[in-house]
């Protein structure tokens, strides 16, 4: 992709889906990506109700599951996806970000036949995350965000922070800790930041390989079904996404049995970092 007078375009110049939002002003310094989960039904009702007058909310992009891209407002100017907001000494990130948004559900319920968004969507087992917000608040539900999404989206920020110089990716509850929950814990921040701006994680465990054959599974436990790809041969490279406890999701570098694109969860005890 590429930037043309603010609007991204694909590289044959053909033009990204834009609808306009009206909630956007003048008078925006970006030095920052902001990432949020939409917690709306669908890419398609949460445009809708970005680009309605009454929302008094947009963002600039937003990234469908499927990771279908939709600009909402040009790039030189203001989108309202902040709220009250700071960052060290930048008061009001609207100013000073682009915002990103990415259909989720975000927060689940558990109910006896499953989980459901809170407005009653059902949502498969295998895109459950289960895990306390770094912000506190126990143990939940979080809506997982599948790899074609969060390779859509790191695309879109790489692109945005080499076109206009940026500094960092911050999540929502970053700079409004006391309000926002989004991205929230299923969002992998730190391999999704590392992927655009070439920043790993504290641990040094980014880039993995299994150090024997691993079963991985649909979710961070052995109660989970295991995938077809299991058992991972020893020495399969994988991308730490996510931590819960002992338990890891990853994304499968390497093909495994003809199959490429596997996801799930492995326990970290058997996984070494790799360069």
């Amino acid at each position: 992709m590429k930037i043309v007078r603010h609007r991204l375009h694909n590289d044959d110049d053909s033009e990204i889906p834009f609808r306009e939002s009206p909630n956007q002003s003048a008078g925006i310094e970006p030095e920052f990506v902001v990432m949020h989960y939409t917690a709306g039904a669908s890419a398609e009702s949460s445009i809708d109700w970005l680009t309605n007058p009454a929302a008094r909310a947009s963002a600039h992009v937003v990234v469908s599951r499927t990771g279908a891209i939709t600009q909402l407002v040009p790039m030189n100017r203001r989108a309202w996806h902040a709220g009250r907001s700071q960052w060290g000494s930048r008061v009001g990130l609207n100013g000073w970000s682009f915002g990103i948004e990415l259909d989720n559900c975000g927060r689940l319920e558990r109910h006896l036949d499953g989980w459901t968004s809170a407005w009653g969507t059902r949502v498969e087992d295998a895109q459950v995350m289960e895990a306390a917000h770094k912000h506190g608040g126990g143990v939940h539900g979080w809506h997982t965000f599948p790899p074609a999404q969060l390779h859509a989206a790191a695309e879109v920020a790489n692109l945005l922070i080499r076109h206009y110089g940026l500094r960092d990716v911050l999540g929502h509850d970053d700079i409004a800790p006391s309000r926002k929950t989004d991205p929230g814990p299923a969002f992998p921040m730190e391999s999704f930041r590392a992927r655009v701006i070439g920043r790993g994680d504290d641990t040094g465990e980014e880039r993995a390989q299994t150090t024997t054959a691993l079963n991985i599974r649909m979710g961070p436990g052995t109660s989970f079904p295991k995938l077809e790809a299991s058992p991972l041969p020893a020495g399969t490279k994988v991308e730490v996404l996510a931590r819960q406890g002992a338990w890891r999701h990853v994304f499968v570098v390497d093909l495994v049995d003809g199959e490429m694109d596997v996801e799930g969860w492995v326990h970290g005890s058997y996984l070494a970092p790799v360069g």
